[in-house]
């Protein structure tokens, strides 16, 4: 007979149940503990991440600060745009195509590319056009309107707009797409001038749509700060247009660079490189002669034309480019020499047929032979061999000390971009009696056109270099002064004795030397040219055409360096052709700031004075 079953006892059912009630009030106390601390104690994550998914967020650009010349013109501003974009999976299916086609036409894009984005029906967002002007935003919203359709958003913007055009522009520079800055100030300045971005934060499903009763919170975009330059933009413009002129008259193949100081504080009066571009299309080239070139070619070759083009003419060479400063660099070793002791203002030298320098022979321009000549009467007429005895004299070591004490050994720190870091310059240690002799008169150097100036303003203001800067002031969005930039000497090159001496001989010069075109009616100039041998160039007749004026040279206010590059013309000589320019631009600059015009000096009789005598002759 089968036994019946033994089943468990109360008290174990008892147990049994005790043990699964402890066990669940210990996983759902676990579980609560733990949404618990997620909740209230560790919620920052989760609380981004809903946000995230709850709220989408829309950049709203600042503008950019704003740029003004030295009195008070508007330079660089910011204009109203709109960008256009698209959320296709906002659009009505049935008129995608439509869609396509109109904004196609309005926006001159590919119909068939842009309804290949409307068809991505999972993409919210894709751009149709940036920054777009007023006339266009309103053609698409009607037409928008016109054939309901939906998903297309015109969001206001802001791009940068250049109310002078083409004035300065080398110094000023542009912005890309972004409203970022790509060269001159607006990249030199861009974290000041940038400003800081709004954000509009709206409420959207879980789709990416934009809920009926959503709602918006804004942080208001910034606005950049905004700078007051040291340019001028009268005498901008009067540099501009002699510049202009002198480059297309002599057929400039490599451009020509100006530049106007205040010798006194470094503060830069007008810069420019000719031809310029408008940076409000910067990427038009504006010089005829490259774009026919640029347009002549195709495919591959024609993009790498057209890059080259472009990347020229945004290119600022009187702060970016080394140049052979060619005779006017005669104006260092003199003043090198007298301030050393090495030469006295009484003696003189020998120029004959030529001059053999450890078997290397140099010959003066056009094998000019001077005879014998005071240091005076060596400058005026630019004598190659005179200064050739004037280095030897001086020594290597001497010689590089008084190239470092111009500050032309390396960077002005001028307060723009690309400047190089070192000229190209032989040490002491590197340098024979060749190299000093050609070095001497103003070859196998290359220099900054910037730093040239300052060093000769050095050598006119009493022997103090002083800093070269663009920038005066730095304002706030609500008119306070941030920054303010003044004028500040880098070291003392030379004695003020040596300085005024080298004044008399820099008018002496002009009055009756190879200067004599920079003469202005009135006003006291002193001066020096240069016609420099490109020696790194595969055409051997290439040269830079240069002359250096300071006026009035009695009591040194203003400097003008221009600088014609390869000019194809009927002469090379720099006190030919850019001379006038010189005397061009400082006589409109002195009579706007109110300079009186006074009686100027008689004519010395000195002896012979060719125009000019600054070409490299050497065997």
């Amino acid at each position: 007979m089968p036994q019946e079953p033994i089943l468990p006892g109360r008290s174990f059912r008892l147990r049994a149940r005790l043990v699964a009630a402890g066990f669940c009030l210990l996983c759902f106390g676990g579980l609560a503990a733990r949404l618990a601390w997620l909740q209230l104690a560790d919620n920052s994550l989760y609380v981004q991440r809903a946000l995230g998914q709850q709220l989408q967020d829309t950049t709203v650009p600042a503008g950019r600060g704003r740029i003004y010349s030295a009195d008070g013109a508007l330079l660089a501003a910011n204009a109203s745009c709109w960008t256009l974009r698209a959320s296709p999976r906002e659009m009505p299916e049935e008129k995608l195509e439509l869609a396509a086609q109109g904004l196609a036409s309005i926006l001159e894009l590919d119909s068939a590319s842009l309804l290949e984005q409307f068809s991505r029906r999972d993409s919210n967002d894709c751009l149709l056009r940036y920054r777009v002007d007023r006339a266009t935003a309103d053609a698409v919203r009607d037409f928008c309107q016109q054939n309901a359709i939906t998903g297309i958003r015109i969001n206001q913007d802001t791009r940068r707009w250049y109310p002078q055009g083409e004035l300065l522009a080398s110094v000023l520079g542009f912005t890309n797409v972004d409203n970022a800055g790509v060269s001159g100030l607006e990249l030199e300045y861009d974290s000041l001038l940038a400003g800081q971005d709004g954000v509009v934060l709206t409420a959207v499903n879980a789709w990416g749509y934009t809920l009926s009763q959503s709602y918006a919170i804004q942080q208001p975009p910034v606005e950049g700060s905004s700078l007051v330059l040291t340019i001028d933009t009268h005498i901008q413009r009067y540099l501009e247009n002699a510049l202009g002129y002198a480059v297309q008259e002599h057929s400039a193949a490599a451009r020509g660079v100006g530049i106007v100081l205040d010798v006194n504080t470094g503060a830069v009066l007008a810069m420019a490189t000719t031809p310029a571009y408008d940076p409000n299309q910067p990427r038009v080239v504006y010089d005829p002669a490259a774009r026919a070139a640029v347009n002549a070619l195709s495919g591959q070759q024609r993009a790498q034309a057209l890059q080259l083009a472009q990347q020229t003419q945004w290119r600022n060479k009187a702060v970016s480019d080394l140049y052979e400063p060619g005779s006017v660099f005669k104006l260092i070793t003199c003043a090198a020499a007298l301030d050393s002791g090495a030469v006295k203002p009484e003696d003189t030298f020998v120029c004959g047929p030529y001059i053999s320098v450890a078997g290397t022979r140099f010959h003066c321009a056009n094998r000019k032979r001077h005879g014998v000549q005071t240091v005076t009467q060596a400058l005026m007429n630019s004598c190659n061999q005179s200064f050739i005895q004037m280095g030897a004299r001086l020594g290597k070591e001497a010689f590089c000390s008084y190239f470092a004490a111009f500050g032309l050994q390396g960077a002005t720190g001028i307060d723009l971009p690309a400047e190089p870091a070192h000229s190209l310059y032989y040490t002491a240690d590197r340098m024979g009696p060749v190299e000093l002799a050609s070095c001497s008169f103003g070859q196998s150097s290359k220099v900054s056109f910037i730093g040239m100036a300052a060093a000769v303003a050095a050598i006119v203001n009493g022997g103090r270099l002083m800093r070269p800067y663009v920038v005066a002031e730095v304002y706030s969005p609500s008119g306070e002064l941030l920054q303010q930039n003044g004028p500040t000497q880098a070291g003392q090159a030379i004695r003020p004795e040596t300085s005024a001496l080298m004044r008399q001989m820099m008018e002496a010069v002009v009055v009756s030397g190879g200067g004599q075109k920079a003469q202005i009616p009135g006003y006291r100039v002193g001066g020096k040219s240069g016609t420099s041998q490109k020696l790194d160039s595969d055409d051997p007749t290439a040269r830079i055409a240069s002359f250096v004026a300071v006026a009035p040279i009695d009591d040194p206010q203003l400097l003008c360096l221009v600088c014609i590059d390869e000019p194809h013309s009927w002469t090379t000589a720099g006190g030919t052709i850019a001379a006038p320019v010189c005397a061009e631009v400082l006589e409109q600059a002195l009579v706007y700031r109110g300079v009186p015009r006074t009686a100027v000096p008689a004519a010395p009789a000195l002896a012979e004075l060719p125009a000019d005598g600054d070409s490299l002759s050497g065997e």
